[in-house]
């Protein structure tokens, strides 16, 4: 029988070392200790301290749940708690939450978790997506990403789909080489494999994507053209694994074609396919 072993506590800190593209010693000098001591940390021949993993991993920007399974194979207990946004605990966090995308009306405004899971959206959202075809797209836990590429969610109404695709590919590829989370990893293989204009994609090469051009979404509503462009809000310094892998998706319009075309839609209360 073939045993698995998981992971030492220094070959995941090597793991995360090499994924930043750190050599030990710009490690080593990034967290004021010696490269020896990081040497034998990584080698097994050391067994770090609590607050030598925490060191590390905060030098290393690695996220919060994977913190606390660096702490488990150091042999310690996680420090980071996972509540769901609904906890009684995070009520302030969740009010604030709430406060944004209700306050970003008549805009759309979404929360979505590390994974884009939908979360929370405000009204503005709601009446967008009734474009979307697939009833199954919309079944809770809805991933915004596969909403938006697939051929039957808002695809074909994303007249620039070729852009905003390689744009949104461009970002969750980011997430991938960042993080080296499976699951985001399979939904980019997923994403990737969705029909698409490639007469389009040619437009924008995905390095100019990545680079952080504005790339405006033209979605066709009825017959009107909204032109909206995101901006992404995270919490500033969470201690709490839910926060730091929460995100707000706040899309502003790109003309005043769209802002009064927002405006009309969220005055009748009603979107049209």
């Amino acid at each position: 029988m073939t045993m698995h072993h998981a992971p030492s506590i220094g070959a995941l800190l090597r793991d995360w070392r090499q994924l930043r593209r750190f050599s030990q010693l710009d490690l080593a000098l990034e967290a004021e200790i010696s490269q020896k001591h990081l040497s034998f940390i990584e080698s097994g021949r050391s067994r770090p301290s609590r607050e030598m993993v925490l060191l590390l991993a905060e030098h290393l920007a690695v996220p919060l749940r994977e913190r606390n399974a660096l702490l488990l194979a150091a042999g310690y207990a996680p420090v980071y708690l996972a509540r769901p946004l609904e906890d009684p605990s995070l009520k302030a966090a969740k009010g604030a939450i709430d406060l944004i995308l209700k306050g970003h009306e008549p805009y759309p405004a979404i929360a979505i978790d590390r994974h884009w899971t939908l979360l929370a959206a405000n009204g503005a959202v709601t009446r967008l997506l009734s474009l979307v075809a697939d009833a199954e797209l919309l079944r809770p836990p809805v991933n915004v990403l596969r909403l938006s590429l697939h051929p039957d969610g808002l695809a074909p109404f994303i007249l620039n789909l070729g852009e905003w695709r390689a744009h949104l590919l461009a970002r969750l590829r980011q997430q991938v080489r960042s993080t080296a989370d499976g699951t985001l990893g399979a939904l980019l293989s997923e994403l990737s494999e969705y029909p698409h204009p490639s007469q389009a994609t040619k437009a924008r090469h995905e390095p100019e994507a990545e680079a952080g051009i504005v790339v405006p979404m033209q979605l066709r509503l009825g017959d009107t053209v909204l032109s909206l462009i995101s901006t992404t809000t995270v919490f500033g310094t969470p201690v709490d694994i839910t926060l730091s892998e929460l995100a707000l998706e706040t899309f502003f319009p790109a003309d005043t074609a769209t802002a009064e075309a927002l405006h009309a839609l969220a005055a009748s209360g009603s979107g049209t396919a």
